[in-house]
This record gives structure tokens, C-alpha cells and sequence, in this order.
């Protein structure tokens, strides 16, 4: 496959795991990337676990199948970990993204990892703070880009801003909210 950027999003039904993978291969898009991005479906209910992927590449993605072997993770729900799903097929240079109060080193830790990179941060105190709901997906895109260097922030900022206000154009504190909760994650992102 190339050069082909592999993500995959584990989180909950409600914390937007599906949200986060669109708007970042969207943006991704927007910047000239090819990509896919799309969940697993599944019993979709509120609370019940949940994955979605991305795939990022400079050429057409010929490949039309479940992500197995990500370079990145990213975890919405750090009680996820626990399951060991989030580790599997992860090589092991693989990028952690995770969404707890932990540091890196804790967060390696329960992992069970000793190479690769680990990035934490409190989206869902983000997302509270910001947008009043614990809904840590804007805030851990965020983080992602700090972590990754994946896209410029400004790039991701101005595409999610469209995409926000079209949708919620009526509901401007939704846009400014998310819009700080990912700025804040950028900045308070920890890694090692």
C-alpha cells in the first residue's frame, strides 16, 4: 500500500468517533490529500464501543477494506484499553493518542507498549469546559495534529470552521466552542 496513512478511532457511541474521522478526511481532503474515512458499524447505541478509520495518502487509495495494521490510534475512551482492541495490529512504531488525565508514561503503561510514541490529554475536560458536553472528538483532532504534524492547525481549523457553521451556522457558540477545544487540546497535548 505505499505511503498510506492508516488511523483508527476508538471510542463510544456519543463521543463522536465518526465526526472526528470525517472532518479530519475532509480537511485532509481539502489540502489535495486522497483519503477514506469511514466507521465500523455495529450495534450503534449510545455508550456501546465504536471504530472508525481513515486512510491518508498523496495517491489514489486502491485498497477497499477494514484498517488492521494502523500507524495511529487514537483513543476517545480510555476504559476501551482495557479490551486490548486498541493495541492489536499496531506495529511497533505506532503513534497513541489517548484521551485521560494520565500522563504518557501512565498511559504507556496500561498500553502495554515500550516503543512507539504516546500523547495524552483531558478532552473530555476540554470538551466540558468549552462546550459544555463531554463529547472529546474535536478536541482529540486537536491533539492528533500536534502529535502527528499530519496537517497545518490553521489548515484543520478553517475547513472545520466551514463544515461547522454550515452546519450549525444558527448556533455560533457550537463553532467557537469546538473551534477552542481544538486549539486548547493542540496546546496541552503531552507526549514521549
Amino acid at each position: 500500500m505505499g505511503d498510506v496513512l492508516e488511523i483508527r478511532w476508538h471510542g463510544r457511541g456519543g463521543q463522536g468517533a465518526k465526526t472526528a474521522a470525517l472532518l479530519l478526511g475532509e480537511a485532509a481532503s481539502a489540502a489535495g490529500k486522497h483519503i477514506q474515512a469511514f466507521p465500523e458499524y455495529g450495534p450503534e447505541r449510545m455508550g456501546a464501543p465504536v471504530l472508525a478509520f481513515n486512510r491518508i495518502s498523496d495517491e489514489p487509495i486502491m485498497v477497499h477494506c477494514h484498517v488492521s495494521s494502523p500507524r495511529i490510534i487514537v483513543v476517545l475512551d480510555p476504559t476501551l484499553i482495557r479490551t486490548g482492541s486498541v493495541t492489536a495490529g499496531a506495529p511497533e512504531d505506532a503513534v497513541y493518542v489517548v484521551n485521560t488525565h494520565l500522563s504518557p508514561s501512565e498511559m504507556r503503561k496500561k498500553l502495554g507498549v515500550s516503543a512507539g510514541k504516546v500523547f495524552t490529554v483531558d478532552a473530555t475536560q476540554i470538551s466540558l469546559d468549552c462546550l459544555g458536553r463531554a463529547i472529546p472528538n474535536t478536541p482529540m483532532i486537536g491533539a492528533l495534529i500536534r502529535a502527528t504534524g499530519l496537517m497545518k492547525l490553521e489548515d484543520f481549523i478553517s475547513d472545520t470552521r466551514r463544515k461547522l457553521e454550515k452546519k450549525f451556522g444558527s448556533k455560533p457558540g457550537i463553532v467557537e466552542g469546538n473551534i477552542k477545544a481544538i486549539e486548547r487540546a493542540y496546546q496541552e497535548v503531552k507526549g514521549e
